[in-house]
């Protein structure tokens, strides 16, 4: 049996429906069935129930976007950085082995030479830069606080995205927004995600840090191009000049927007498909929710 932490998110979702198409057991547990900050709380219900491995996909995002974190950095501090140090400390001590969903959004842009992030690589994006959005630093500041844990897998995501149109698609975002920035990003397909992880699990890969993104990149301009090819609308896109306009007009908080190396994965044996074919394929799916 798996438990999932978080499993009413965005992501939290896709991993109970591919968990529910696997036929596989598991245990979504909410808030109110356990206060799963409460480390005593925690690792008794392991203790009591046995699973085989925890999937934290707890956390705070806040609503529409991440400026909502920086109005309520407490419950993004606590969601975001407190819970997973709880997590930890109830694994270890009950010796489960677990896996927590972090963010690429600890990086911004590529590395020096120009090329993609890989997991060695510090975050850049962090507050000890002092130049991120308060998420950022709390999902920094949260990698920070599981260095070194015990039997431990980070997955790493960046703008996640299928073929089910959701608030937090990025594809349905670009679908909603009155006006984009045009950035260059890396991308997850959200099923693979989630499949990925769990074959982290059943594979029994080495724990560690895993970048679990489509290979390759793109920028919003490309794939706004592949959204009116392919007839799913007919929007007249509008674009801010720059960055700077787009943070002087729309934005709270800084963004995060850079590329992170996949290869890892890849070498691992983890399907991960490339940006250009993950985008294609979901628009030509593309299902209203």
């Amino acid at each position: 049996m798996i438990a999932l932490l978080g499993g009413t998110g965005y992501i939290g979702t896709a991993f109970r429906e591919y968990l529910d198409a696997q036929k596989r057991p598991y245990k979504s547990l909410g808030r109110t069935e356990l206060d799963y900050y409460d480390v005593d709380a925690l690792s008794g219900w392991i203790e009591r129930h046995s699973p085989r491995f925890l999937i934290n996909a707890a956390g705070y995002t806040g609503k529409p976007n991440v400026d909502a974190c920086e109005l309520q950095p407490r419950d993004c501090l606590r969601g975001n950085t407190v819970l997973p140090a709880v997590v930890r400390r109830a694994c270890e001590r009950t010796q489960l082995p677990w896996g927590h969903i972090s963010s690429g959004c600890i990086y911004t842009g590529t590395r020096p030479d120009g090329s993609a992030f890989t997991e060695e690589d510090l975050p850049n994006f962090s507050f000890a830069q002092d130049n991120c959005s308060f998420y950022s630093g709390c999902k920094a500041l949260a990698e920070d606080l599981l260095r070194g844990a015990a039997r431990c897998y980070i997955w790493r995501p960046r703008l996640p995205f299928n073929q089910v149109d959701s608030s937090r698609n990025y594809l349905s975002k670009l679908l909603r927004y009155d006006c984009l920035v045009d950035v260059r990003n890396s991308m997850t397909q959200l099923d693979e995600f989630v499949a990925a992880c769990v074959q982290c699990f059943d594979r029994q890969l080495p724990f560690g840090i895993y970048h679990l993104t489509c290979s390759g990149s793109t920028t919003t301009r490309d794939v706004v191009r592949v959204l009116l090819r392919r007839g799913l609308t007919n929007k007249a896109f509008q674009f801010f000049a720059s960055e700077e306009e787009f943070m002087q007009k729309a934005a709270l908080a800084p963004r995060s927007n850079c590329i992170l190396n996949n290869e890892k994965a890849l070498r691992a044996g983890l399907r991960l498909s490339h940006i250009d074919e993950a985008i294609d394929k979901a628009i030509l799916a593309w299902t209203k929710n």
